[in-house]
This record gives C-alpha cells, sequence and structure tokens, in this order.
C-alpha cells in the first residue's frame, strides 16, 4: 500500500500525517508533495523522516494506491489526471470537483457505498461544515425526512489554514502588547470580532461556503432537503461549531432524536441542561466525533427540532473523513 499526501505542509496536510499515525493506516511507503516553497522541507512519520517533493507533471503517483490532496482547488484541477493516470484514488479535500456528477461526495458515516461509483478516480470530501452537519442529521433523516435546514455556522480561524491561524495569535498579542494589528487573511480583524462572511458572495446574497451548504447536503444525502445558511468566522482557534434548525415531514420528539444521536457512528452526545454540559470548540479539538447537545423542540415549527454541534474541522471535517473513505475502500476490497 502506497500512499501520497499532496499538500503535505498545510494545516490539513499535518493532519493527515498526524491521523494515518493514530489510525495505523496500513501504509507500507508514504510520499509527500507539495508546491515549490515547501518543498525539500521534512517531516517525520512513525519514527522515519520523509522529505517533501515538488509537485510536478511526471509518473511520480505510477505506484501510489491513494493520493490525499489538500493544495486548493487550481492545483487539484491542474493535477488530477497526473494523479489518477495509473489508477490511483484521488481523494480530494478542495472544492474543484464536489458537484461534479461523475465524482462522489462522500462522509462514510452517511453515503460510503457512493465512494465505490468513481468514473474519474476520484471521491470528493465535503466542506468542512457540511461534513459535521450531515453526520447528525443522517440518523435523525432516518426517523423522518428532513424537509428544511435553517443553519448559523460559527467557523473557528482553522478553517481558512494555518496561516489564518497564526494571524488569529498574532493579533491577540499585538493588542496586548499595544502594536498595530496584522490583518492579511481575513478582510477584518478577527480577534475580539466576528465576521459574518466566509468566502465570496453570490448574486443570490448567499456567500459560496452558504451555497456549498445547500447543494453538497442535497448530494450527499440524495435529498431534496433546503438549507439556509449564515456563515461567520469567529476568533476561536480550532474546531467549528453550527446551531441547526430542521423541519422534519413528521414530528419527532426530543427523546428519539437524542436516542438516535447516541447510537449514531461518529457522534457523542453531550446533552444535559441541568449541569451545563454541551459541546464547545474549546473541547472538541482534536477529537474525532462531531459532539451534539441542546436539542429540543422548535417552538416555532410544529416538525422542527432546534440541535448545537462542534467539531474538529482540521479532523473530521478534513482529514479524518478523507482517511476514513480509504479505510472503506480498502475494508470492501479485502
Amino acid at each position: 500500500m502506497k500512499v501520497a499526501i499532496v499538500g503535505a505542509s498545510g494545516a490539513v496536510g499535518q493532519e493527515f500525517l498526524r491521523v494515518l499515525a493514530e489510525r495505523r493506516f496500513p501504509l507500507d511507503e508514504l510520499v509527500l508533495f507539495g508546491s515549490e516553497r515547501s518543498a525539500g522541507t521534512k517531516y517525520t512519520f512513525c519514527g522515519k523522516e520523509y522529505e517533501v517533493q515538488l509537485l510536478q507533471h511526471n509518473d511520480d503517483f505510477k505506484d501510489v494506491d491513494y493520493a490525499f490532496v489538500s493544495a486548493g482547488a487550481g492545483t487539484s484541477r491542474e493535477f488530477a489526471d497526473t494523479i489518477t493516470k495509473y489508477g490511483a484514488v484521488m481523494i480530494d479535500n478542495s472544492s474543484a470537483f464536489r458537484m461534479d456528477p461523475d465524482v462522489p461526495l462522500v462522509v462514510p458515516e452517511c453515503n460510503a457505498a457512493d465512494a465505490l461509483v468513481r468514473p474519474r478516480g476520484i471521491i470528493a470530501n465535503p466542506n468542512c461544515t457540511t461534513i459535521m452537519m450531515v453526520v447528525v442529521l443522517k440518523p435523525i433523516e432516518a426517523l423522518s425526512h428532513i424537509t428544511r435546514i435553517h443553519v448559523a455556522s460559527y467557523q473557528s480561524a482553522s478553517g481558512a489554514g494555518a496561516q489564518a491561524m497564526a494571524e488569529l495569535q498574532q493579533q491577540y498579542q499585538q493588542i496586548v502588547e499595544g502594536k498595530p494589528v496584522t490583518v492579511k487573511k481575513f478582510a477584518y480583524q478577527l480577534a475580539y470580532n466576528v465576521i459574518p462572511q466566509i468566502d465570496v458572495f453570490q448574486d443570490n446574497g448567499y456567500t459560496k461556503e452558504e451555497m456549498k451548504m445547500f447543494n453538497e447536503t442535497r448530494k450527499i444525502l440524495h435529498s431534496d432537503v433546503r438549507c439556509s445558511a449564515t456563515c461567520v468566522r469567529i476568533s476561536s482557534l480550532r474546531s467549528h461549531s453550527e446551531a441547526v434548525w430542521i423541519e422534519t415531514e413528521k414530528p419527532l420528539s426530543v427523546e428519539q432524536v437524542q436516542q438516535a444521536l447516541a447510537a449514531a457512528p461518529g457522534v457523542t452526545l453531550q446533552d444535559d441542561p441541568a449541569t451545563q454540559t454541551y459541546p464547545m470548540p474549546l473541547f472538541t479539538g482534536g477529537k474525532d466525533d462531531v459532539y451534539v447537545g441542546r436539542v429540543r423542540k422548535d417552538i416555532s415549527c410544529d416538525n422542527g427540532i432546534t440541535l448545537w454541534l462542534s467539531g474538529d474541522q482540521i479532523k473530521k471535517g478534513a482529514a479524518l473523513n478523507a482517511v476514513q473513505i480509504a479505510e472503506y475502500l480498502i475494508s470492501q476490497a479485502q
């Protein structure tokens, strides 16, 4: 088993290394690829040192079984044919192919079998906010079809990568020291602030990130559900959270939903208002599961349920989900 990581020096690339090690992924060879800026950088994986190679249009992927790619949509589009030419399965973390009808969009807890049909040799990893939401929606959908979703996301700096995380930490330090605040990764200062925009605005007034949640949710769940999202960048460092309002075809009790969530793969229920027990990004960072709490009836909708979720955007929202896809494919080949 030979595995490649493209974009090895980025936040998600580094998380790939941690997740593969944690889960003892059955690889025999590992190769790392990156841009001219990161080529030559060395990283240690399971006690062995690896050097990042320059990503090029050549035969470097000839013997690769799985390529985990997280280097941006432009790079994914440019190098897809090079990566898949000799049969490597490209599991892509960018937005490049998510809505391509010939590319499955997969969250293993929801639609793992979709990964088996991949005409282009590519499987797309969904957007991080979508991944975490659909993991929670799937067990509820099994109780009653979900017809409408309203969601407000609270997305940490990690969603914009390692440089954005560093900038947030730098901003807090600069504020404490009374220095001018560096603003490069976001439109405004993020420290002590929230920014109600993630990605660029579309003609309908929604951002591209918000439209991803609409379109990707439908594709993953094979559903006609409609999702209206407001995505907000907040000044936490790692882990995203979401407030979700769900409308179902038939009314569901809080107890039904809680029981379904407690039994669902990839979900941890933390829901006890009496003891102020609910998920928070401070505690979900580094964890595999999506954590859910504040489950209650929506008092504005007879068939409505409201809940709160939090999960690690870099882990389950990116690297872990991709590795789980590969693990599923390996299990099906045995």
